[in-house]
Formats: structure tokens, sequence, C-alpha cells
């Protein structure tokens, strides 16, 4: 089946360099995507956008090249809640991918047992409006209540403004709790302000939460430039999201996640070279010890152990 890309649409960048950041052995790319190809795994019909094909080779070919062991792959809103495609990648990871599913109320426990046999370790939530449309939250509950007894957790996308009337269905979840990219903060805001702070009292009281401390590609208002006007993170590029990913690592070290997000779906001004954004870690966890929990314990303890 052919699909047309949605107009404007970025494909993703075919030719990433090498990171001059080494990741620590067994490192875990926690946040990534599958797209189709779409003639073998259809987008979905409500689709909000189409984007290029991305395919499990192509994903498995970044993760050696950037130096990763591991993925886990989140399933697209392009292929709503058909992750046939997630599935397939996961299947054929041998063992080193696991996956973060959508489901519908509809889902049967066998498909959630067969899901689970694959390496499928969660579901998402997104309350992100220009992406999907709206999932009644008592449904929502219903599925966090079937997949608890598996194990499973919660992954949740959501934008900072939304996060005070989010709350109280948040902090009702009976699972783990992933939240995206630190729930998309606005970084322009001062990162001690009262926006962030909530962000950090809901990490702080209730401890089932985590956070990815990704995308800052996609939080960024400096952008890819580094100080001295050309591209790289080694000198500043992204710089606006450094503190508020820093403190977030810094303070909740056993809750957090790194991952790429390859290939980069709705981005609408640049697409990122990834081997550079493997070279921005460094810079929000600064030591070793931190690294080493951001990529390789942390994604372990919660999707392999």
């Amino acid at each position: 089946m052919n699909f047309e890309k949605t107009p404007g649409w970025l494909d993703w960048y075919a030719g990433p360099s090498t990171p001059h950041f080494r990741l620590p052995p067994g490192s875990v790319d926690a946040h990534c995507h599958v797209f189709g190809p779409g003639a073998e795994f259809p987008y979905a019909p409500e689709r909000k956008y189409t984007p290029c094909d991305a395919s499990k080779a192509q994903l498995f070919a970044l993760r050696d090249h950037l130096g990763f062991a591991r993925n886990v792959v989140v399933q697209a809103t392009c292929h709503g809640a058909d992750n046939r495609a997630m599935v397939d990648a996961l299947i054929h990871s041998q063992g080193m991918a696991r996956g973060i599913a959508t489901v519908k109320r509809t889902v049967t426990d066998s498909e959630l047992q067969q899901m689970h046999a694959a390496g499928v370790r969660g579901v998402r939530f997104n309350f992100v409006k220009r992406l999907v449309d709206f999932t009644p939250r008592d449904e929502l509950m219903e599925i966090a209540a079937r997949i608890a007894p598996l194990g499973w957790h919660v992954v949740i996308y959501f934008e900072a403004v939304d996060l005070p009337e989010l709350w109280d269905f948040f902090t009702a979840l009976p699972t783990t709790i992933v939240v995206d990219h630190m729930g998309r903060p606005d970084v322009t805001k001062r990162v001690d302000g009262p926006e962030f702070e909530l962000f950090v009292r809901f990490m702080r009281e209730y401890p089932n939460v985590w956070s990815k401390v990704s995308c800052p590609e996609r939080l960024s208002v400096s952008g890819p430039k580094a100080l001295d006007g050309e591209p790289g993170l080694h000198n500043g590029a992204y710089r606006d999201v450094i503190p508020f990913a820093r403190r977030i690592v810094e303070t909740f070290p056993e809750r957090v996640l790194w991952g790429t997000d390859w290939p980069h779906p709705n981005l609408k001004d640049h697409m990122p070279d990834d081997g550079l954004l493997v070279d921005f870690i460094p810079h929000i966890a600064t030591t070793p010890e931190l690294q080493k929990k951001l990529l390789v314990d942390n994604p372990m303890r919660l999707y392999w152990s």
C-alpha cells in the first residue's frame, strides 16, 4: 500500500555522525519508534500524520552505529492501536528490544499475553491533543488495571501546562508511571519556576513516577546551533534544555531514562543528527555513575528484570 507523506514532513537524518561520547557498555536507547514500512504495516486510518518509512532494520543499524546495546520501541501514534510493526521489531531483535504498546479497551487477555511474550512491557497514554483524539479516562484506568498484573507500566505523554488538570488521574494509576520528555517543559521559563517545580513535586511525592530526559531537539528554543554558530553539542547546542534535564537526573538518579526519539516524528524546523544527540548526554548526566544509571541500570531494571 502506498502512503503519501504529510506535506512538509522531515525525513530522519540518514548520515548520523559518530558520537564523541562513549556510551557505557550495555546502554539502552529507551525511547525510539518504527514507522511501517507502510507497504507491510499500513498506517492507521485515523492517524493525524503520515510519516516517512523507518524500518526495524534501519533502527537496529542506528543502534549499532551509536553504540547502544538495546532499544525500547514505543508505539507510534501513526499506527494507532495496531501494534504489529512495533511487535515485529521486538521479535526480530533477538531479545535486545522491549516495547510500549497502545491498546484499546477491547484488547483481549490473550493479546496482552502475546505482546508480553514478544517483549512489550507497558502501554502509552497520549494526552497531546494535536496528536490523538481524546480517550475517556475511565477507559484508560481500566486498561491500566488490566496491565498491572503483568508488571507493565504506563507511559504518559503530555505538555507541562496540562499537568494540573491531569494530576489526579496520574496519581491514581496503579502502576509505575514513565513520563515522556519531562512533561515537555517550556524551557523559556525558569528551571526553578512554578511550572517546572510542579513537575519536580510530582516526581518527589510519587516514587512510582519516572521520567525520560530526552528530546532536547523537541524542547529547545535556542536550537541545534552551538555558541560558535556551528552545529554540534560540544559548545552549547540545545543549551536551554540542559538545566531542566540535569536537575531531574541529579534529583532522581534512580528514576530517569534517555532515548533518541528516532526517527523524530513531527519536527518542524530541523532534523537532528542522532550522533550529536548522544553527545548531549554528558551535559545532563555529568559523572560516569549518573551516566550508567541513566543508560544501563535504570532501563535494565525497568524493562529486563
